[in-house]
């Protein structure tokens, strides 16, 4: 087995693929670079991003985009209308004014409000349904005053994109600060080992999954947090609101075939809070998961078993 460990997104990242050729390394080298590219195509906290030209146009009509920022603003399009607008790319004015300017790393964890009146963040967030696609052309033609944020789609597509890539040599795993794709079961048909860790203490664990192949993705209030003028803050926004989700949870881990789904499902479930998700929950067929509420209590579907190996 070889292995490469980064940083990038703002976040530890780590590609496995279960394979001693010596062309596995050479392709793990790779990885980085695989990285690098994307996130210069997808962050919103580089000024020089294609992301951010495409926000920096906002009302000014159609524009050609590349087909990597295609994929993912389509899929953050579709967890958008699966979850009717509950898990939307067009937040990203909504989370500035709540202080999430910078980069997690460089962000001042104690802040100022802004004293600028803050805008109709509600209205700019449902304004996704407003967002033109030409698919003949490649454009995109955003509304005035919406700006984007693809944050989690974009790291969960990243880290499938990878493991599907690196699978071709071999079964893969990649973890992208958390989101972990699997490419197929290890050699001998084995499954990956895969820990959860508490949001109250990440040197305890609370659950193992064995993954033959598909995501794992966490969504948490418990790392990106801040204070602004006292109040605590963090990054998963309520687009009913405009503000950070006022909900019970702390974190929300999913298992599904593919990372769109399991970035959709987590987020829908952290902002639902425990009784509103868990009735969601009960609709959903195709995903596991497990809920972590504030008090340390944890709440699983009927399918998480069927993937751990244990649960506290």
């Amino acid at each position: 087995m070889r292995w490469v460990q980064f940083r990038a997104m703002g976040c530890q990242m780590m590609a496995i693929l279960d394979s001693e050729a010596e062309e596995a390394e050479a392709l793990l080298a790779r990885v980085p670079a695989w990285f690098e590219t994307w996130e210069q195509v997808l962050s919103r906290f580089r000024p020089d991003s294609e992301l951010s030209r495409l926000n920096a146009r906002a009302g000014q009509g159609p524009v050609h985009i590349s087909e990597t920022l295609w994929q993912v603003l389509r899929a953050a399009l579709k967890a958008a209308e699966a979850s009717d607008g509950l898990v939307t790319p067009t937040v990203l004015p909504a989370l500035q004014h709540a202080g999430y300017t910078d980069s997690f790393e460089r962000l001042p964890r104690q802040q100022t409000a802004p004293a600028t009146p803050p805008a109709d963040f509600v209205a700019i967030a449902q304004a996704w349904r407003d967002i033109v696609l030409d698919p003949a052309e490649r454009t995109v033609s955003l509304p005035a005053g919406v700006q984007l944020d693809l944050g989690g789609v974009a790291k969960g597509w990243a880290a499938e994109t990878a493991a599907r890539r690196l699978g071709r040599r071999g079964p893969a795993l990649v973890d992208a600060g958390g989101d972990i794709a699997v490419s197929a079961p290890r050699q001998h048909g084995s499954p990956w080992i895969i820990e959860v860790a508490s949001p109250f203490d990440e040197s305890e664990t609370l659950a193992q999954i064995a993954l033959l192949e598909g995501v794992v993705v966490t969504s948490g209030r418990d790392y990106r947090r801040w204070t602004q003028d006292d109040r605590p803050r963090h990054h998963i926004i309520d687009p009913r609101t405009g503000e950070p989700a006022d909900t019970d949870l702390v974190s929300v881990t999913v298992i599904a075939r593919r990372a769109v789904r399991a970035e959709q499902a987590a987020k829908t479930i952290l902002i639902l809070g425990a009784e509103e998700g868990l009735n969601w929950l009960d609709h959903q067929r195709d995903i596991a998961v497990l809920l972590v509420r504030e008090d340390g209590e944890l709440f699983f579907n009927d399918a998480w078993p069927f993937y751990t190996l244990s649960t506290q």
